[in-house]
C-alpha cells in the first residue's frame, strides 16, 4: 500500500475526474466540520475531532465514506440504495455523490464526537 503525507498527495494520485469528486467530498466534509483536522489514517484521508470523525477514499468503482457504525444505523433508510458494511458506505463512482446526505452524516459525527469528549 502506498503511503501519503497528506490529503493533497492522496487526491493527486487519482485520474482528474476522480480528483474532482474527491476534492468536492473533502470540501463538503470541511464545511460540515470546520474545526476538524485533516490527516492520513489507515492509508486514507481522515478528519479528526476528538478522535476519528470520518475517513474517505477512492476506489476503482466507488468512493468510500467511513463514518462508523452509529452513523450508518441512524441514516440506514437514506443509505439503502448504496452498498456498504457495518461502518462503511460505497458511493458508485459513476453516479453523483449525495452531498446533502454526506453533510448530515458528518454533522451527526461532529455532534457524537463532541458529546463523547464531554464524558
Amino acid at each position: 500500500m502506498k503511503t501519503y503525507k497528506d490529503i493533497d498527495s492522496y487526491i493527486e494520485d487519482y485520474p482528474k475526474d476522480v480528483q474532482s469528486i474527491l476534492k468536492k467530498l473533502r470540501a463538503t466534509i470541511k464545511k460540515a466540520a470546520p474545526n476538524a483536522t485533516e490527516a492520513i489514517s489507515y492509508g486514507i484521508p481522515t478528519f479528526k475531532l476528538n478522535g476519528n470523525l470520518v475517513h474517505f477514499g477512492g476506489f476503482e468503482k466507488h468512493i468510500g465514506l467511513y463514518p462508523g457504525s452509529g452513523a450508518i444505523k441512524i441514516f440506514k433508510k437514506d443509505l439503502l440504495k448504496y452498498k456498504g458494511g457495518k461502518g462503511t458506505i460505497q458511493f458508485p463512482i459513476d453516479e453523483p455523490l449525495p452531498f446533502d446526505l454526506i453533510t448530515k452524516i458528518v454533522k451527526l459525527r461532529v455532534t457524537q464526537n463532541l458529546k463523547k469528549a464531554k464524558k
